[in-house]
């Protein structure tokens, strides 16, 4: 009735306000426009941007400082938080069988469609730009367990951790202890987060100094092999990895929705390892248990890559399509053993697909180790889909252990789920708190 009275709403502007707010706060909406305009530079002013090569180099390296203090406070408190040391062994057990399980998959998948699509097939190694495989071509040394194993600084973490939260869950004043390593774990993730703020600035130079250094017109000879291995990620991901997630009433989407910064963040430095400890963080928030993110995802990064075990199958089988040599059946069953053991060899880190590569066709000894210098120029590209799927692999893993488990809370996912932007500012000090009340 007296409606002619009423003030006009002045809340539009306000809400208008409040967004632009929000998007210049939002560290993905950085985070792509560094990678934009990495692109940008990288395409236009080449000389330059490789020059920046060293801010993508030394975001990674930054990040790598807090991967082995994370994995050694997430497992030793996590182990003391779960009291059970036989189901620390069943989880360990699980993980490898799993890990050892879904590779295999991934190996098969990338064999059958490179064979299916044969990308290789008709490509004329005349017009191909060949790069210096003189980094590759020395005698490469066969693959040891034992020596693959004190290369690899995280899995002697993970082990060494794993043995003191043992150690530590048996020891009577073990209360003292805990509550130092809860506070250390509360700064240490609290400094993590400043760090992350500098992932546009990481994002920006890795990207740059990609396009600059490649240019967008290598991609082009090999643009059927770029395209073959990008689709053979995507089905594997909403395929296979998507299957897996179903069976417990997870959805891909959502979860990909879920850690989209970290996504961008491996998009733009080619490396899984920028964004693993933000991931691990993730995963606890949305609820995995902390033993269970502690024991999946830094050993995944070890026997648990997906994206390169597909990359190696298909590169291997695109060069014999190149040089037409024609693999028997026997031929390739040795190719998936051999791709077995060498994938494993893989750390989660640029380039390391293409070191592994080099290994298995001098295994096979049936493919021109020179071969490798017509995938120079778009490997840098292919690393990007590489670790990415290794990224999103890892994060499967620890859902799927963590629901057979029984260390899944699932109020937890669907609060993290609904609201994504307000579990970004989230810190772990109730996280820590609860694994300390828990430990009491």
């Amino acid at each position: 009735m007296f409606s002619f009275l009423k003030m006009p709403s002045n809340s539009q502007p306000i809400e208008n306000i409040m967004k632009l707010k929000s998007l210049f706060t939002n560290l993905t909406f950085w985070v792509i426009t560094a990678i934009t305009a990495g692109a940008l530079l990288g395409h236009y002013v080449p000389d330059e941007a490789v020059k920046m090569d060293f801010l993508g180099k030394g975001f990674i390296n930054i990040v790598k400082l807090f991967i082995n203090p994370i994995i050694f406070l997430t497992i030793t408190l996590g182990i003391v938080g779960m009291g059970d040391l036989k189901k620390v062994g069943k989880v360990g057990a699980k993980a490898l069988l799993y890990f050892e399980v879904v590779t295999t998959f991934a190996l098969i998948i990338g064999i059958v469609v490179a064979n299916l699509i044969e990308p290789g097939k008709g490509v004329v190694t005349s017009n191909l730009e060949k790069g210096d495989i003189s980094a590759y071509s020395g005698p490469i040394q066969d693959f040891s367990w034992l020596q693959f194993f004190f290369d690899n600084v995280t899995l002697q973490v993970l082990l060494f951790s794993v043995l003191f939260g043992m150690g530590l869950s048996k020891y009577g004043g073990k209360q003292r202890i805990v509550n130092g390593l809860t506070f250390l774990s509360r700064y240490v993730f609290r400094a993590l987060h400043l760090v992350m703020m500098l992932a546009p600035i990481g994002a920006f130079g890795g990207m740059a100094y990609t396009i600059g250094k490649y240019g967008i017109h290598t991609l082009f000879p090999l643009a059927k092999l770029m395209g073959t291995v990008y689709a053979t990620m995507a089905i594997f991901i909403f395929g296979v990895l998507g299957f897996i997630l179903r069976s417990y009433q997870i959805s891909m989407w959502r979860f990909l929705k879920y850690i989209r910064e970290e996504l961008l963040i491996v998009l733009g430095t080619s490396s899984s390892e920028a964004a693993l400890p933000s991931l691990m963080e993730k995963l606890e928030r949305m609820g995995c248990s902390k033993p269970v993110v502690g024991l999946v995802v830094p050993a995944g990064y070890s026997f648990n890559l997906d994206g390169t075990t597909i990359y190696l199958s298909m590169a291997t089988l695109f060069l014999a399509q190149v040089f037409d040599v024609h693999l028997s059946l026997g031929q390739i069953l040795s190719l998936i053993g051999i791709l077995m053991v060498t994938s494993k060899g893989a750390a989660g880190v640029t380039g390391s697909g293409f070191v592994v590569l080099a290994s298995t066709l001098t295994a096979i000894k049936v493919i021109p180790l020179e071969g490798l210098a017509l995938l120079l120029g778009v490997d840098r590209f292919m690393s990007e889909a590489r670790a990415i799927t290794n990224f999103i692999g890892n994060g499967v893993a620890a859902i799927w252990l963590a629901n057979n488990e029984k260390e899944f809370d699932r109020q937890k996912m669907e609060y993290a789920f609904a609201n994504v932007q307000e579990t970004e500012d989230i810190r772990t000090d109730n996280l820590t708190d609860a694994t300390q009340q828990r430990i009491k």
